[in-house]
C-alpha cells in the first residue's frame, strides 16, 4: 500500500475526498502503486484509515473516472495501465507546419508552437473580456439542471434572440426575436444558409480577396465561385455587373464593415449600388458581419437598407466575447428564417444552449458594453503602432480603418519577387506565422498580399524580420 494520513482539519485542508484522489495519484506516480497491481476494497481502505465508506468510494469513483483506477466487476480496483511517460519518449524536433489553407482551417487552432501568430483571426485571451465569462459561468452554475438538460429551442435561447433583435433595432435593421435564429458561430450560419438558399452547380460572388473559411464551405457544397474585386470603398460595382450579366449568380458573399482580410469598410454609396445590382439581377445577398461591434461609428448595414428582404444577416460574439463560446446568429425575412431553422436542425439539431446562456449572462452583466470600447480602443492604439512600422519600411498599405483586427499590406516590389507564400514559409524559421494572400484568394493564387493580425503584430521580433527581408538579408 502506501502512506496516507487523512487531515481533517475542517477549513485548511482539501476534502477527504481530494486528500484520498491526490494520495493514490502521488503513489501512482512515483511507481509506489504499479500499472495493474490491486488496491483495498472500498470497506478495507475505509476500515483501516477510519473514513466513511462513502467518502472511499466517491474518491474511487473520480480516480476510476480520471484514468487512474480500473474497476473490474469481481476482481475489485487496479491501477489503471499508464501511456509512457515523457522521459521515456523521445522529443521530437520541431518541425514547421506546411502552410496552406488546410492548415490556416484546422491545424492552427492546435499548433501552440509558434510563437508570433500575426496571421491569426482572433484577439489574444489577455484582451478577452473574462471576468464577465467568468460571472456568466458562475451564474449558470446556479441554473437547476433540469432547465437545460434538454435540446432546446430550434431557433435558440429566446432571451438571447431577444437581446440580438433589440442590438440590430439600434443599427437600423427592424426585426423580430422570431427572425433570428441562432448558430455556431459564423461559419456555421454560412453553412446552415449555403444549404438552404443553394444547390450544387449554383454559380455565386465572392469578394476578392475574400474570407478564407468561406471558400471550402463554397466547395463542399459544390458551388462555382467567381470573384469581385474589393477596393478600399467596397465592391467593385462594374466588375460586380459584369460577373452578373456573364454568370448568372444565385447569391454574393459581402463582409461589410472591417472587412476580412482587407480592414476596408464599405461606404453608403457603394452599399446602395451593391443593393442595386442585387435587385436588378435577382441576386441573395449574404452579409457576414462578424466585425460590426469591432467598428466605432457608423457604418452601413446592407440588411438595414434594404429591410432583410434579399440580405441574410449573420454576426456573433467571437471576436468581442471568445471564439470558444461558438454561439452567432442569422437575421432574416420570417420566411425565409423558418427554412433556415429547418435546415439547422436537418444537419445538426439545436445549437448549445448552454453557451448561448452564457452568452446572454456576459451582455446582460453591465461590463460588455464598456468592454467593447476597452477592445476598440485597444485595436486603435495597435493599429496606430503597426500602420508605423509599415510606412517606416515603405509598405503598400490596403486601406487604413484604425479599427478592427486586419491590414492588409505588402512590402516593396523588390523584397516579394519571391511571392507572399515564399516569405510565409521563411517567417516560420524565426519563428513567425504570416497569412500569405493566397488563403484569401478563390484561386489560391500567390498574391503578394499579406494579412496582419494588429493584435499580434506589435512585437519587434516581426519587425526586425521584415527589414531583414526587405534589405535582402533573408
Amino acid at each position: 500500500m502506501f502512506d496516507f494520513q487523512p487531515v481533517r482539519t475542517r477549513h485548511q485542508a482539501p476534502t477527504l475526498v481530494d486528500q484520498v484522489v491526490d494520495a493514490y495519484v502521488s503513489a501512482i506516480r512515483d511507481q509506489t502503486l504499479r500499472s495493474g497491481m490491486p488496491v483495498p476494497s472500498i470497506r478495507d481502505f475505509a476500515r483501516t484509515y477510519q473514513l466513511s465508506t462513502f467518502t472511499v468510494a466517491g474518491a474511487y469513483s473520480r480516480l476510476v473516472a480520471q484514468g487512474w483506477l480500473v474497476a473490474r466487476p469481481g476482481a475489485g480496483y487496479r491501477v489503471a495501465p499508464r501511456p509512457k511517460s515523457d522521459a521515456q519518449v523521445l522529443p521530437t524536433p520541431w518541425q514547421p507546419p506546411r502552410l496552406n489553407a488546410g492548415w490556416l482551417l484546422s491545424d492552427i487552432y492546435a499548433d501552440h508552437s509558434i510563437p508570433i501568430k500575426s496571421g491569426g483571426g482572433w484577439l489574444p485571451g489577455e484582451w478577452l473580456n473574462e471576468e464577465g465569462l467568468h460571472q456568466a459561468l458562475r451564474h449558470l452554475g446556479r441554473v437547476p439542471a433540469l432547465r437545460i438538460a434538454g435540446y432546446g429551442h430550434p431557433y435558440g435561447y429566446a432571451p438571447l434572440r431577444e437581446t440580438v433583435a433589440a442590438s440590430l433595432a439600434t443599427q437600423g435593421l427592424d426585426v423580430t426575436m422570431d427572425q433570428v435564429v441562432l448558430t455556431q458561430g459564423v461559419a456555421h450560419g454560412l453553412d446552415v444558409v449555403i444549404r438552404t438558399l443553394l444547390r450544387p452547380g449554383d454559380t455565386v460572388l465572392v469578394e476578392q480577396p475574400c474570407y478564407a473559411n468561406l471558400l471550402p464551405l463554397l466547395r463542399l457544397a459544390g458551388l462555382r465561385i467567381v470573384s469581385v474585386p474589393r477596393t478600399s470603398e467596397g465592391l467593385d460595382c462594374e466588375a460586380l455587373a459584369r460577373a452578373a450579366e456573364a454568370h448568372r449568380p444565385r447569391a454574393l458573399f459581402v463582409n461589410t464593415v472591417l472587412q476580412n482580410p482587407s480592414g476596408a469598410v464599405m461606404t453608403m454609396a457603394n452599399a446602395f449600388r451593391v443593393l442595386q445590382a442585387a435587385q436588378q439581377h435577382n441576386l441573395w445577398i449574404i452579409e457576414d458581419d462578424i466585425s460590426r461591434e469591432l467598428m466605432p461609428g457608423t457604418a452601413p448595414l446592407l440588411a438595414a437598407l434594404d429591410g432583410a428582404q434579399r440580405v441574410v444577416y449573420l454576426g456573433g460574439y467571437s471576436k468581442v466575447i471568445s471564439p470558444s463560446v461558438r454561439v452567432g446568429y442569422i437575421a432574416a425575412h420570417r420566411d425565409l428564417i423558418r427554412d433556415i431553422a429547418r435546415t439547422k436542425m436537418a444537419v445538426g439539431l439545436t445549437s448549445p444552449e448552454i453557451m448561448e446562456r452564457v452568452v446572454y449572462q456576459v451582455i446582460r452583466e453591465g461590463r460588455y458594453r464598456a468592454h467593447i470600447v476597452r477592445t476598440r480602443e485597444r485595436l486603435a492604439q495597435a493599429h496606430a503602432q503597426v500602420t508605423q512600422q509599415m510606412d517606416e519600411l515603405g509598405m503598400q498599405v490596403w486601406a487604413r480603418p484604425q479599427a478592427g483586427l486586419f491590414l492588409w499590406a505588402r512590402l516593396p516590389e523588390p523584397s516579394m519577387h519571391s511571392g507572399a507564400n515564399a516569405l510565409a514559409e521563411l517567417a516560420l524559421q524565426d519563428g513567425i506565422w504570416l497569412a500569405p494572400g493566397s488563403y484569401f484568394d478563390p484561386g489560391e493564387a500567390d498574391i503578394p498580399w499579406i494579412r496582419f493580425n494588429v493584435a499580434y503584430s506589435q512585437g519587434p521580433q516581426l519587425w526586425r524580420f521584415l527589414q531583414r527581408v526587405q534589405a535582402g538579408e533573408r
